[in-house]
């Protein structure tokens, strides 16, 4: 009875002295550092990872991040040196280096980091109201971020805390504002194009227009010298008819009206000719000789109309050979003066007009001794000469 009393007491010894050995030591890890608390007050600051000593039950153990952690602070809007209003979003990294005075100053982390973001904020809005747009975005950025983290690390000295580095990773304007800034540069964007697309127009036009002009110049002497080559050409054509159709004037009148025949009254023409058959048009439609519509045969002159010249017609070689030699005229009498001439012309029948084509052209003697006599004209249905009518 009294070894199973003494073995249940030896049992409950031993559990509770190992309960005490685990509440007596603690481990700190490589990333970690510790704060040893005894009823709220700080005894002792571990920083070296490994294994520790602590009294079980009186003494509590904080452990602090050793390593870099991040502080993200929400945007914020500033406004810069040139009155430009921008939106910034700015974050930084810090460490705790001082676990008993981060513990004394702000007492958690998360105290710290609300801390550190009011003097993040306030750092950013005094350095950045210095600065120009330009230089934000462009020209001083790296500058600016390293004089905000040298401000933000001075008052962080105090919290037990360095601060490592501010990185700001956006800068833009306000959404109203970029909204007109986006505009105002298409419409400037906008302006540039219509300036180079009207630049590009007159260009365009002034080589079209001296393209057009070169063109033109092109086909006019092109014309010019096509109308000098024509006009050669005609005018040797012109040359060629008329060496041809003057060697027989005849035949060539012959020709026209032939053509004139086809092209008048063809059968694919449609055109109604109202021509009499006396027109001149078909003198060679009834006679290939084309006499039967001469007009002197048709409208003889009427009476006291003098008589047409009469036409000496080439003898031909049968004539030359059977006419018979000619003998020379008597002496001419002294002309009579201007009264006989009136007597004989009054003498003179009408109707002994005859066609001048039928009388022969006959050569005679001097009236005088300077000027040759007047030939008789013979009648053509007689023969015999007419009585007063003479040519002279």
């Amino acid at each position: 009875m009294r070894r199973g009393l003494f073995g249940g007491i030896g049992l409950a010894i031993i559990v509770v002295i190992g309960i005490v050995l685990y509440l007596s030591f603690f481990i700190v890890d490589q990333t970690q550092q510790a704060l040893v608390l005894r009823f709220g007050d700080p005894v002792d600051v571990v920083t070296e990872p490994g294994l520790n000593t602590k009294l079980p039950l009186i003494d509590d153990v904080i452990y602090l991040d050793k390593r870099i952690l991040d502080l993200d602070s929400p945007p914020l809007e500033v406004i810069a040196s040139d009155q430009k209003r921008l939106v910034v979003d700015a974050w930084g990294r810090y460490k705790i280096v001082d676990p008993l005075r981060f513990f004394q100053s702000v007492g958690s982390v998360t105290t710290a980091q609300q801390r550190l973001s009011v003097l993040l904020n306030s750092a950013v809005r005094q350095v950045l109201g210095d600065a120009t747009f330009i230089q934000l975005v462009r020209d001083e950025r790296a500058d600016l971020m390293s004089r905000i983290t040298q401000r933000v690390d001075r008052e962080a000295q105090s919290f037990g805390i360095d601060f490592v580095d501010v990185k700001i990773s956006r800068a833009d304007l306000p959404e109203a504002n970029s909204q007109a800034i986006y505009q105002r540069m298409q419409t400037e964007r906008q302006r540039e194009a219509t300036e180079l697309r009207a630049l590009g127009e007159q260009q365009a036009r002034r080589i079209r227009a001296e393209a057009d002009r070169t063109a033109t110049v092109i086909v006019a002497e092109a014309q010019q010298q096509s109308e000098r080559v024509r006009g050669g050409g005609e005018a040797e054509r012109n040359d060629i008819f008329a060496k041809a159709f003057g060697a027989d004037p005849d035949f060539f009148a012959f020709y026209r009206s032939m053509q004139a025949y086809e092209n008048g009254l063809g059968g694919s023409s449609d055109t109604s000719l109202v021509i009499s058959p006396d027109s001149e048009f078909f003198r060679f439609f009834n006679d290939a000789s084309g006499l039967a519509m001469d007009p002197a045969l048709i409208n003889p002159p009427g009476p006291g109309a003098p008589a047409p010249a009469p036409t000496a017609e080439a003898p031909t070689p049968e004539d030359t050979a059977t006419a018979e030699p000619v003998e020379p005229a008597a002496p001419a009498e002294p002309a009579p003066d201007a009264a006989m001439e009136d007597t004989a012309m009054d003498a003179a029948p009408d109707d002994a007009t005859v066609p001048a084509a039928d009388a022969p052209a006959m050569d005679a003697p001097a009236a005088t001794g300077d000027e040759p006599a007047a030939a008789p004209i013979e009648d053509a249905a007689t023969g015999e000469p007419a009585d007063g009518v003479t040519i002279e």
